[in-house]
């Protein structure tokens, strides 16, 4: 009897069992926590985010696996507690930043601040407003050595409020449930607070008022919607519900003076040359099949718009001016299929090479004197090594295009379609050199190499240790010392590890990769704001 060997995964198949499970994220802790926010007469995160955005459009979502699996001694922590995008609100992107109380009662978990903060960043990159949907319990005790102190930790974000607001770029904070403790700081920071009825707004609640001080008070006298709205003067606008202040915020946002410092495409843009459904037959999941990236590009950009720059040096990289929805970009792009070297020898896809290094680095110095932004679309493997790489001069040519990349001014955005390997991925603007926005295939693996040659180098410091201390491992030993390294390096290259660190903003699946760049394109292209050093808006 014959065994039916199982097919191996497709692009496709594995898309869309990765999408399937971002599904199951944005659901959270279901029934049980939707039911809660009923009880109290709240809405979820995402309900109160679907009434605030414009109908009939879409969050651009951010950091959806943010926490995946990183704190099941807790238990589970959908999308960290928090949900983050772009959402169109009268015509007006703004970046969205609301806590969901069914996930640990919206208590922020390390992951919570990074994302939040990354939430920040992006903002005010992009030069647009934030609105803040409030919903928290505070800091996650258990974790607070963790949360508390650092400067990429939760005292960061209060910070992150007082530099956007006296950079202009408007802050409203909807309160619209908890907001206790050092959170309480952030809405009090920003322009404009809404408060709705039945929310609490303290440093410290009855109980622990009682314990430090001896006063016994209720919560309502010591922080509720009311007493903030008549005696302490903290609220701008009381609200009966979570309807109304999202209403109210809606309101505010289309009372801004017109959005000057939005770009605008040529609006003559053409629709790709091939089918976005062309991508799942191009490239691999497994990184094993050679693909040209031309083909990849014709399936992103405007049809009939690359113009490729010095198209026969340096093939390894495929540098060319484009179009995307009618917006101008420039694009570096690894080639992952094998090209000739003009001096002979075969270059292997997917690494960069001296002349390759030298040739991108000049086209990223080119688009900044032109104001383009720069796509980078990353499928690396590394630098060359060896001796004829060593003598061409890899590490200085690398460095030009390190640095290049490191000083340039133009919006870049980064979109990981396979490997994403050593410094390989530095220099094709990884998450290290500050692009706008890092999006990232289902199939994008991220490590410093590949886990075949990571697994050897292991296992080899593993044997070499045990000799040392004078014991002699087994061939069977051997065998499943690397299988456990093996499984191990597996997983942490899994872009679900990646990105429940933060380390890309999105996955997405390989067809909206256009549509995806066109939206950050838009928010990325903005003018910039210019900060000055004055207090903003302050309560008094």
């Amino acid at each position: 009897m014959q065994v039916e060997q199982e097919a191996a995964p497709t692009l496709k198949s594995v898309s869309d069992a990765l999408l399937a499970e971002a599904e199951l994220i944005r659901v959270g802790t279901g029934d049980k926590g939707r039911a809660r926010q009923q009880k109290l007469g709240r809405l979820t995160a995402r309900d109160r985010i679907a009434e605030l955005i414009d109908p009939g459009t879409q969050l651009m979502e951010l950091n959806l696996w943010a926490a995946h699996r990183m704190y099941d001694r807790w238990g589970d922590v959908p999308a960290a507690g928090v949900v983050t995008g772009i959402g169109q609100v009268h015509s007006r992107p703004c970046m969205i930043v609301a806590n969901d109380a069914t996930v640990k009662a919206g208590a922020f978990f390390p992951q919570t601040v990074k994302k939040v903060i990354r939430a920040q960043n992006i903002a005010f990159r992009c030069n647009i407003p934030l609105l803040y949907l409030v919903d928290s319990a505070g800091v996650f005790l258990p974790l607070q050595d963790e949360i508390f102190p650092d400067d990429d930790d939760f005292g960061r974000i209060f910070r992150n409020n007082a530099v956007l607001s006296a950079a202009g770029l408007p802050q409203y904070a909807a309160i619209l449930g908890n907001c206790v403790a050092g959170g309480a700081y952030l809405p009090v920071l920003c322009d404009k607070i809404l408060m709705t009825e039945g929310s609490a707004l303290y440093l410290a609640g009855p109980s622990l008022v009682k314990a430090a001080i001896g006063q016994v008070v209720d919560e309502e006298e010591l922080g509720g919607a009311l007493m903030h709205s008549e005696i302490s003067g903290t609220v701008d606008f009381f609200e009966p519900d979570d309807s109304s202040a999202l209403k109210r915020t809606r309101a505010l946002v289309e009372a801004l003076p017109a959005d000057k410092y939005a770009t605008s495409a040529s609006k003559t843009g053409q629709a790709p040359k091939r089918d976005a459904s062309d991508l799942y037959d191009l490239v691999s999941p497994d990184g094993r099949k050679e693909y040209d990236a031309r083909e990849v590009l014709e399936c992103i950009v405007d049809a009939d718009s690359m113009l490729e720059y010095k198209e026969y040096y340096g093939q390894s990289l495929v540098t060319c001016y484009a179009k995307i929805d009618g917006r101008s970009v420039g694009i570096v792009a690894n080639q992952r299929k094998r090209t000739k070297a003009a001096k002979g020898g075969i270059q292997i896809g997917g690494v960069v090479y001296a002349e390759s290094a030298d040739k991108a680095a000049r086209f990223v110095m080119d688009c900044n004197q032109t104001g383009i932004p720069i796509v980078f679309v990353q499928d690396v493997t590394g630098f060359m090594v060896g001796r004829d790489a060593e003598q061409s001069g890899i590490i200085r040519s690398g460095a030009k295009l390190v640095n290049a990349i490191s000083n340039s001014r133009v919006p870049r955005i980064t979109v990981i379609v396979g490997g994403a390997y050593g410094a390989g991925t530095y220099a094709m603007c990884g998450k290290a050199f500050d692009p706008h926005f890092v999006f990232a295939w289902p199939s994008a693996r991220y490590a410093v190499m590949g886990g075949a040659q990571a697994a050897k180098t292991l296992v080899a410091l593993e044997k070499r240790q045990a000799e040392r201390s004078g014991e002699k491992l087994s061939e069977v030993s051997l065998q499943e010392l690397q299988q456990r390294v093996t499984d191990n390096y597996d997983n942490q290259t899994d872009i679900r590890y990646g990105a429940a660190r933060g380390w890309v903003d999105s996955i997405i699946a390989p067809h909206e990769t256009r549509q995806t760049l066109i939206e950050a394109l838009s928010c990325a292209t903005r003018t910039p704001p210019e900060a000055n050093f004055y207090g903003g808006v302050m309560q008094v």
